[in-house]
Order: structure tokens, then C-alpha cells, then sequence
């Protein structure tokens, strides 16, 4: 039976003073859908620059004068250092204060934080990523770390879900995943002109996927939490435990490293002991309403 365990913290980034932000230089701005752009950052100090690293499942704090902090995810390469790409949905004071920025803008940036998914951990195993929406975006790392180590694993499938055809991330990465190794599984909530895929929630895909091996497999899920509640659900009618099912939870953090407590789930704080967190371990608290 597998048995993973994730990567705490970061790589040593911000030891010396995580409160103290860096400069980042916007170098690119991309649309993806409505409401969601993926920003391309470059660390103005070279020594920074050069330094800085992240795992796969990890976040940075970005952070615009006047209007606060926000934890975002990183949505980019592991593996290339010169630039930091971040998909981020307006959505709040400060993602929307990132939205009115322009290319050459400055912000702030700390990080790396958080806990990261168990690449290290899961070799020889069959993987499965499950994202809903605006999930993906933490996940994509893990996919260029999958599909440049593709030796390593057994058996990797991506199922995704979005609210329509036109909410999907990254389409135009989908062909380039499929010929790397990655079985692309794709639903929406609801249908439209051109559609041909699969309708319905994305627990049906899971159900669905042919040749699966509840004891070989890792579980990896990020979205909505009643969507990876529902995901976990049916992997564990299917024969898995709660130990090979992996999660990315979201709350309000606000400093990072553990100390302010606005993002805290029953006795784990978010930012320092996930966001990703085996399923057993988080499972209970995120079944309790309003905690």
C-alpha cells in the first residue's frame, strides 16, 4: 500500500526574514478567462532572483501597497528559475489592485511558503490529479515535474472540471500533456455550441477511468471543498485510503507563517501546515460548516 508524505515549508527563501517582501517586476500578462490571468514575475535583485526555489504545491504572498497581501499559488515550472508565473482570479481588494497593474509594474513578493504534494514520495506509482476551476493552477507544476520525470511514475491521468466549456485554464497546453504521458480527462457543469466532452460533476470522471488500481494510486485534488470532498468520497468507495488521497485547501492567510491565525482549520493553520495535506489529517475539519 502506498504511503506518501509531503514537503513542510519552504527551501530557505525568506528564512532570514519572512515578513520582509521582495521586489517583483511584472514581465508578462496573460488572459486565460474571465476574470483569471496568469502574471509572469521576475525578482529584481539578481542574488534574489538566483536563490529563489519552490516545490510543486507551494504559494507566495504577493503584496500591493495600499491594498494588502494575498496568497496565491504558483502556477509555473518548478524547474525555471528566471521568472515566477502565478494564475490569479480577481477576486478581492488585492488580486483586483493586481488586475490595474501593467507590464513593467512592480509588487511585492514573499515566499516561498506552504507545504508541497508528495512528488518524492509517490515513484512507482499510478497518479491521478483532480482539479475543479480555478484548482488547476497549484496543480500545473506538479504536471511539468510529472511529465519531466516521466520515468518514474506508472500510470498519470488529469481529470478537470469547469463551469463551461470557456472556464477551462491552459487548453492550449492539453495536446503537449497528452504527448508527454498525461491522460487529459476533461467534464463541464454545464454544455455549449462546439462542446463533445463529458457533462456532469467531476467525481464521474474518477468513477469512469479504466485500469485503475486503487492500491498503486495517489490522489491528488485541488478545487472546490465540496468537490475534493466528494472526489475523496468516491476514491474511497473505490478502494482507496484516506493515506494515498492528497488535498490543497484555500483560506484566508494573512502572514504566512502561523502566527495571526485568520487561516485556521480546527488545530492546523493553512499557510504553515498545508496548504496540501494528506486526506486523513484534514478530512474532519473540512466537514464541519462554518470552522
Amino acid at each position: 500500500m502506498n504511503s506518501c508524505s509531503a514537503t513542510t515549508g519552504g527551501d530557505g527563501n525568506s528564512a532570514n526574514n519572512p515578513w520582509l517582501p521582495q521586489s517583483a517586476v511584472i514581465r508578462s500578462i496573460s488572459a486565460e478567462v474571465r476574470d483569471v490571468a496568469t502574471y509572469q514575475l521576475a525578482l529584481t535583485d539578481p542574488a534574489a532572483a538566483a536563490a529563489y526555489r519552490f516545490q510543486p504545491g507551494q504559494f507566495n504572498m504577493l503584496y500591493v501597497p495600499g491594498a494588502g497581501e494575498s496568497a496565491i499559488s504558483m502556477s509555473g515550472n518548478p524547474e525555471t528559475h528566471d521568472s515566477l508565473l502565478h494564475t490569479i482570479r480577481f477576486a478581492g481588494n488585492v488580486t483586483r489592485s493586481i488586475a490595474g497593474m501593467k507590464v513593467g509594474d512592480t509588487l511585492g513578493l514573499r515566499g516561498p511558503f506552504g507545504t508541497s504534494w508528495p512528488l518524492e514520495s509517490c515513484v512507482g506509482q499510478d497518479v491521478i490529479l483532480v482539479a475543479g476551476g480555478i484548482g488547476l493552477p497549484p496543480l500545473r507544476p506538479v504536471i511539468y515535474r510529472l511529465l519531466a520525470e516521466r520515468q518514474r511514475y506508472g500510470r498519470l491521468h488529469l481529470l478537470y472540471g469547469a463551469r463551461s466549456p470557456e472556464m477551462r485554464l491552459y487548453t492550449e497546453e492539453y495536446e503537449q500533456w497528452s504527448e508527454g504521458g498525461l491522460d487529459v480527462r476533461q467534464t463541464v457543469d454545464r454544455s455549449s455550441p462546439g462542446w463533445h466532452g463529458n457533462l456532469g460533476v467531476v467525481p464521474l470522471l474518477l468513477e469512469r477511468l479504466p485500469a485503475f488500481d486503487p492500491a498503486r494510486t495517489v490522489l491528488m485534488i485541488c478545487g472546490p471543498d465540496l468537490m475534493m470532498r466528494f472526489t475523496a468520497r468516491a476514491a474511497l468507495q473505490m478502494g482507496m485510503t484516506a493515506e494515498q488521497i492528497w488535498v490543497s485547501t484555500e483560506r484566508n492567510m494573512q502572514c504566512a507563517v502561523g502566527l495571526c491565525g485568520h487561516c485556521q482549520l480546527g488545530p492546523e493553520f493553512i499557510c504553515k501546515d498545508g496548504p496540501v495535506f494528506r486526506y486523513d489529517r484534514i478530512s474532519p475539519y473540512m466537514k464541519v460548516e462554518g470552522l
